[in-house]
């Protein structure tokens, strides 16, 4: 009787410590397996170019400019990405990356932003290239009348965008504001003047989202969008509030009631007049404080964000 081969077979035995003093030489990297540079053999899946392949949400400290000219430290959340030939398999994502750390030391500006994204379009032979910078931008608020003041932090995207050859400056910049509703505040006049009844309109916390491109040499600065929103919707939530701030905001919404199609079009009528702007798109949710729906409306201008399809989350990012 023979003996029995084992079903698995023999291996070395491997030594299960983690080495901490081996050391990495050029010999030994060369011949480290590199699947995202293999032949076209290795793809899975359809022979088709990618448009966006690359990494989100990848964080770090970046400093920005203060259009007083100081300077403030914020978190930024970085989206690096590149298009993708069909007979390519894929990319090496930590070149991203390694590419805007090169420049994260700088002062942000969009010159910076465009080198870092030229870095690493050129480093991984790619076409078309865009990079996304996301982060919460502080300014100080003053109170309407208590003389107090707090910080408001005002969501923004930087976005700089190459595709066949022509390059897009990008900014997404969120505003929070009050609405309230016109008719419901003629409603409730009607009620006291025609039956002596206290009524209250209804009002709500809004958002607007502006999605601009950056036209001409000129910067625009993150307060001056926080001075464009406040001239065409001035109803912004507050931070710090005594009474008498509190009675202020109640005067300056029944002295601004205003719909959704209102603000968009407020929105627009304050982009269109400012020169170092070119198209744009507006997108506002009112979250409705009577009804348990919201009301939202989208305006664009120009071709950059027209399209026939909007993205199921189009309104439903608009949280406030």
């Amino acid at each position: 009787m023979t003996d029995a081969r084992p079903l698995v077979p023999a291996y070395p035995a491997l030594v299960r410590e983690y080495d901490a003093e081996f050391r990495v030489d050029d010999d030994y990297r060369a011949g480290l397996p590199d699947l995202q540079n293999g032949p076209a053999s290795l793809i899975v899946g359809a022979r088709a170019p990618i448009q966006h392949v690359g990494i989100s949400n990848f964080r770090l400290p970046i400093r920005y400019q203060t259009r007083a000219g100081g300077e403030v430290a914020l978190e930024t959340s970085v989206t690096g990405t590149v298009s993708l030939d069909a007979d390519r398999k894929g990319i090496n994502m930590s070149r991203i990356m390694r590419s805007f750390y090169g420049h994260s030391d700088h002062l942000f500006s969009l010159s910076v932003l465009e080198a870092a994204l030229d870095d690493y379009k050129a480093d991984l032979d790619a076409f078309d290239a865009r990079i996304q910078m996301r982060f919460s931008y502080p300014v100080r608020v003053e109170s309407l009348r208590s003389g107090l003041s707090g910080w408001q932090y005002y969501d923004i995207a930087q976005e700089v965008i190459e595709r066949k050859g022509e390059r897009l400056r990008i900014m997404h910049f969120d505003y929070v504001y009050s609405s309230t509703c016109p008719c419901s505040l003629e409603l409730s006049e009607h009620a006291r003047e025609s039956r002596s009844r206290l009524a209250t309109p209804h009002s709500q916390r809004s958002i607007a989202r502006i999605s601009l491109v950056m036209a001409g040499p000129e910067k625009v600065w993150f307060e001056d969008l926080v001075d464009l929103c406040r001239r065409a919707v001035p109803t912004e939530t507050q931070v710090m509030v005594k009474r008498e701030d509190e009675q202020a905001f109640a005067e300056l919404n029944a002295s601004n009631p205003i719909f959704v199609e209102d603000a968009v079009r407020a929105f627009a009528k304050e982009l269109q007049g400012d020169p170092r702007i070119g198209d744009f798109r507006v997108v506002a949710s009112h979250q409705e404080s009577l009804h348990s729906h919201d009301a939202v409306s989208l305006l664009v201008d120009g071709p950059t964000f027209a399209q026939s399809s909007l993205d199921p989350m189009t309104f439903e990012s608009l949280r406030v």
